[in-house]
């Protein structure tokens, strides 16, 4: 199965600019692109995700996440949840609720290894997210990202980590990197990481194609070892 980063079909910050290459899911080029050529090679695909407009009757976007499978059918779609609205001390200041609409569902798919659970980017700063996530039966969690350099710096391998071992699940988070022609710079360090939190590939700050193989007895010899997904308790309401 082969992953991308956020932001595959189109990544620019001058949303006017992007408004002219962006389309709906129905007529997205890149989309038809990747499900034609799963189909081609029997290979399923996750595409981080696809900026898309032309679908809200408000007039925002949406940034969708797809599963395709090896015939080139659509098995799951993700609008993210989480909308990075920020100021950084560098001065970068980013409004995605400007433009883009939140999603409002929880997404997992089921594949023919393991189900999988969705998410974008800024997501990964949510725990609660990946607890729905792995309370849905997700072995692996997706985190395709177009990270910036200062915070993916600082947060970007502790984040996932703590993703990976909060759940017991891999990590397969995928990342835009460098320098950009709009201007900005990506982080890059595209990891997979094991249910214990260990790191089995980094692809730093180069562009590339990396390969991993996974282990998926390794979820359930993690949660049988550490089993926090049993000890998980609700704790809303009882704060006193």
């Amino acid at each position: 199965m082969l992953f991308s980063p956020e932001m595959v079909g189109c990544l620019d910050r001058n949303r006017k600019r992007a408004a002219d290459s962006l389309t709906s899911e129905a007529h997205d080029p890149v989309l038809q692109a990747v499900r034609e050529a799963a189909a081609r090679l029997g290979l399923w695909v996750h595409i981080g995700s696809l900026g898309l407009k032309g679908e809200r009757e408000d007039g925002r976007w949406v940034n969708r996440s797809f599963i395709i499978d090896d015939t080139g059918a659509v098995k799951a779609r993700y609008d993210k949840i989480h909308l990075f609205d920020v100021n950084l001390p560098t001065g970068e200041s980013w409004r995605e609720s400007s433009v883009y609409a939140p999603g409002e569902a929880v997404v997992t798919a089921d594949t023919a290894w393991a189900r999988l659970g969705l998410s974008i980017c800024y997501d990964l700063r949510f725990a609660e997210l990946y607890r729905c996530l792995s309370d849905a039966g997700a072995k692996v969690l997706l985190v395709p990202a177009a990270f910036t350099v200062p915070t993916g710096r600082d947060h970007w391998e502790i984040l996932l980590r703590a993703r990976a071992i909060e759940s017991a699940a891999f990590v397969i988070a995928p990342a835009q990197v460098g320098a950009h022609e709009d201007g900005r710079d990506t982080y890059g360090h595209s990891l997979v990481i094991d249910p214990w939190g260990k790191i089995l590939l980094d692809m730093g700050t180069e562009q590339g194609l990396g390969f991993v193989d996974i282990d998926l007895d390794c979820v359930e010899a993690v949660r049988a070892r550490v089993p926090v997904l049993d000890h998980r308790r609700d704790l809303k309401g009882q704060m006193t």
